[in-house]
């Protein structure tokens, strides 16, 4: 099955953010990305309080260290692009003041004319949380349910009214419009976040971890769907963080999207096999620079075409 392909763009330390994010964003648009991703971490505790996704003992990554903001960094890209869509995978949505996040995701679809894809999750860091003071952790659901009805309210006509626990707007004008309605994409594994994602967004953001578990995933977010009597199709958008190396990983205990090309691209089949719309790859995990990276970008994507991607 053929998938449109998206792009991570560079945000971690290595890179120099006003040169090298319009350099790949053009670059990619260039190659045939559809789209352009950005992806949130807004701080690196040291020392860790808690571990990498809230795993006792598992490392926070040095790549951490000074993450770029993503609504910043995907406003360089739409200046340098005409085409591709601008995505968050995913904004950790309960650390933005719902108002401000909305029309923020506004202008940016209004100026870059209809591109943004909004995707939103609660995160899992307590301490960005106790950084960002909107709620507390434990709120976390409540919030992204308020922050998906005020982006809604904000983003549609005027005079816009909400009464919520965070937001309260009596009646007023709130501009400017997004050009189209942006998509909401929500990142989505339990229970509960599968109703709000059934009953309430666009679309899923699932995380790549293999081929037979993405399709289980994808089987139990159907269910609820079809349940819950929804006929607007889900738009899926599937997260790859890639792991390249010049040569094919060799040994036991490979993960999925790490290795060579060819391996990363059968990893691609595999997963697109799954019936999803999109793929994104976020490669600059291990590239030294801009130039190398934009080498494995276009290597991966023809790559991925010949293979019938």
């Amino acid at each position: 099955m053929t998938a449109r392909l998206g792009l991570g763009l560079p945000q971690t330390k290595q890179y120099d953010l006003g040169r090298d994010v319009p350099d790949v964003a053009r670059a990619a648009e260039r190659i045939g990305y559809e789209s352009l991703w950005v992806f949130e971490r807004a701080l690196f505790p040291e020392p860790a309080t808690q571990g990498l996704y809230g795993v006792e003992g598992l490392p926070w990554p040095e790549r951490y260290r000074g993450v770029a903001e993503p609504l910043v960094t995907l406003t360089l890209a739409a200046a340098a692009t005409e085409r591709a869509l601008l995505g968050t995978s995913v904004l950790v949505a309960p650390l933005h003041v719902p108002f401000q996040l909305a029309r923020s995701l506004a202008t940016l679809d209004a100026a870059s004319g209809g591109r943004v894809v909004a995707g939103l999750g609660t995160g899992w860091s307590h301490d960005e949380y106790a950084a960002a003071s909107v709620r507390p952790f434990e709120e976390r659901g409540r919030v992204l349910d308020e922050v998906i009805e005020v982006c809604r309210a904000v983003w549609g006509p005027d005079p816009v009214v909400h009464d919520g626990r965070l937001s309260r707007i009596t009646s007023a004008a709130v501009g400017p419009k997004p050009a189209r309605p942006i998509p909401i994409l929500l990142a989505a594994r339990s229970g509960r976040a599968r109703r709000r994602l059934v009953d309430h967004a666009d679309g899923w953001l699932p995380v790549a971890t293999g081929a037979g578990p993405l399709a289980e995933q994808w089987r139990r977010l159907r269910e609820p769907a079809a349940e819950r009597g929804r006929t607007e199709p889900l738009r899926t958008v599937l997260r790859a963080n890639v792991w390249y190396t010049p040569k094919p990983y060799e040994g036991a205990g490979r993960r999925p999207f790490q290795g060579g090309v060819a391996q990363i691209v059968e990893d691609l089949a595999a997963h697109a096999g799954v019936g999803l719309d999109e793929i994104l790859l976020d490669v600059q995990g291990t590239p030294r620079d801009a130039e190398e990276l934009k080498d494995v970008a276009a290597e991966l994507y023809a790559a991925a075409r010949a293979a019938g991607v």
